[in-house]
């Protein structure tokens, strides 16, 4: 596959002119080691093309993507998922219509909530291993959008920060009887157009979706596309994501992702095969020992406590065997790796992962399920968040407001949202998730 991006910036670094543009770095590094990477790095001069104004080689580049992937349209996004989030909302407004979330979205989905002042209404998920991931009932998404009373979306993550895929063709469905909107934000689920049996959200009828390539795929961080199923949608994409995204996206991100068509086109499906073989043969090495969560197999979710040790144990002794997780509570172990990753890769994961586990304190297995219920709402998402604010200890906020959303990411999934009062069962979950202090609305 071509890749004119990429090819562009190739052709201009080889031709050493005279750089009388930005940026100020002309094309040399102030260290020797990122040479290559400042000759590559250069903004919109003539025949480089502009990002929301496409219509030479990165639309070219993206009606690549677009073919790999069978959306409408696609758009790069030098701006991670966050840029498609918002700009998948900022759609939806324009539309007028409600927003009916699950939960357990991402932090940057409250932020673009807050810039764009929607009112969410939530989906409880059933919960498993803690509020990072769960369940969701199809007949509670019905019941949501059945009490619309004008058009509605409904926002759903999948794959969840622990890999879980919600049941997006079910989805679909319901939102179709209903007249709504699905949108994904599937940032962590570049890969799944390319199994076997396709599972990306536009195959299975989203009609937008997210995709972080720099997640699964081998692109720089903060590389991500938007895809949309809807031929309407498509002259929307670039024009809701220039109302946030910088004016000098970096091209270095573009190419990256550029580059990952060609890798998409040629390579992934093979890798895919010869990973999930040796993702298998990991897992069952560990039979009996440790359980590992469903969900895309490239998320190694193992169920810590449920296998009777800490997760953050299991983390801190792969650690010093030089393996660096994604993410570890006391509930949870999460091991990401992708299609990309080379066969030793996975030895080294299980020699590691075997040491862990022989050096780790046992513990009394238990269930990981968290009863979670909505706090009350004070005020709008958007008053919260622009409110004066204050810093406090996690136990003295028992009924204040909560302000900006203030969770690590990773995990980035709320605990309060902005403009809910904070409540014991909150306090609790905050202390779970070792959280010490929460931004609150300033008392008057």
């Amino acid at each position: 596959m071509e890749t004119p991006v990429y090819d562009f910036l190739v052709d201009y670094a080889e031709k050493n002119g005279l750089r009388a543009h930005m940026p100020g770095h002309k094309g040399k590094a102030p260290d020797e080691r990122l040479s290559e990477l400042f000759r590559l790095d250069i903004t919109e001069i003539a025949g480089a093309d502009s990002l929301f104004e496409a219509d030479g080689i990165i639309a070219q580049s993206e009606r690549n993507t677009a073919a790999l992937y069978g959306s409408a349209a696609s758009a790069f996004s030098a701006g991670g998922s966050t840029l498609c989030i918002q700009a998948m909302l900022a759609i939806m407004k324009m539309e007028g219509r409600r927003i009916i979330a699950a939960r357990n979205v991402h932090r940057a989905f409250l932020n673009a909530a807050a810039l764009l002042g929607l009112d969410v209404e939530w989906v409880l998920p059933h919960y498993s291993g803690g509020i990072l991931s769960g369940e969701l009932a199809l007949t509670d998404v019905e019941e949501a959008l059945a009490a619309s009373d004008k058009p509605a979306c409904f926002y759903v993550t999948s794959p969840d920060y622990t890999g879980r895929l919600a049941d997006i063709a079910g989805l679909a469905e319901v939102c179709r009887r209903h007249g709504a909107r699905l949108i994904v934000d599937g940032a962590h689920g570049a890969h799944l157009a390319f199994f076997e049996k396709n599972l990306h959200p536009i195959a299975l009828g989203a009609d937008t979706c997210c995709d972080s390539f720099h997640k699964m795929l081998p692109a720089l961080t903060g590389a991500a596309v938007l895809h949309t199923f809807r031929e309407e949608y498509a002259p929307l994409l670039k024009q809701a994501m220039s109302l946030f995204g910088s004016t000098s996206p970096s091209y270095l991100i573009m190419a990256s992702l550029d580059l990952c068509n060609r890798y998409i086109a040629e390579n992934i499906r093979d890798d895919i095969a010869r990973a999930l073989t040796q993702i298998a043969e990991l897992k069952g090495s560990f039979a009996g020992r440790l359980l590992f969560a469903e969900g895309d197999p490239f998320h190694i979710t193992v169920r810590a406590a449920e296998s009777g040790f800490c997760g953050t144990e299991l983390a801190a002794l792969l650690r010093s065997s030089g393996v660096e997780c994604e993410y570890a509570d006391d509930e949870l172990l999460i091991l990401l790796l992708a299609p990309f990753s080379e066969a030793g890769d996975f030895r080294r994961l299980r020699t590691a992962l075997e040491s862990a586990v022989a050096g780790a304190s046992p513990r009394e297995k238990k269930n990981g399920s968290i009863s979670v219920k909505l706090p009350r709402m004070a005020c709008t998402i958007r008053e919260a968040a622009f409110s004066a604010s204050e810093e406090i200890a996690v136990e003295a906020a028992e009924g204040r407001i909560c302000a900006s959303v203030k969770v690590p990411c990773p995990p980035a999934v709320p605990i309060a949202v902005s403009g809910e009062i904070i409540d014991r069962d909150c306090i609790e979950i905050f202390r779970q998730y070792g959280i010490k202090t929460v931004l609150v609305v300033r008392e008057r």
